[in-house]
């Protein structure tokens, strides 16, 4: 088997989401995207068991799947939520120098639209609890706009 493009391009679809994530979100960094992507990542994690977090991770990007698992203690999921619950909590992370901005789910989730096949989230979505497509979701948005440019 041919080694998977993921790991093969992954500093370019790394720095392809980051680009996609730092626009939508109109943050000056990558570091300020970093950290905001990481605490929405987190926010979505922390509403999964183990095994549902695995299934989520291997469609993403292999440094988002990396960020994904990274610094995780299993605990029990966390309640759903709303999305001004997720938001709160990807502000929190390092509340001293955060400037996570309150669109960061969507944002997140629109560059995370544009990274991966829409088929494959979809797929595993649908195996998720139902919070899990709403987190994801990108109203307003052209779905023929999505799906990774880097292929």
């Amino acid at each position: 088997m041919p080694m998977p493009w993921t790991y093969r391009q992954a500093t370019r679809e790394w720095q392809a989401f980051l680009a996609e994530a730092r626009a939508a979100m109109d943050l000056e960094t990558d570091n300020l995207t970093y950290t905001a992507v990481q605490g929405v990542l987190r926010a979505f994690r922390s509403r999964l068991t183990p095994q549902q977090a695995i299934d989520f991770a291997q469609v993403l990007p292999s440094v988002l799947r990396a960020l994904f698992v990274a610094d995780w203690q299993l605990a029990d999921p966390l309640p759903p939520g709303t999305r001004a619950d997720w938001t709160a909590e990807a502000m929190a992370l390092r509340p001293h120098h955060n400037l996570t901005p309150p669109n960061c789910v969507a944002a997140t989730a629109l560059a995370l639209r544009k990274s991966i096949l829409r088929e494959d989230l979809d797929r595993v979505l649908a195996t998720l609890p139902p919070f899990a497509t709403e987190f994801w979701s990108t109203p307003g948005i052209d779905p023929a706009t999505l799906g990774p440019r880097i292929v």
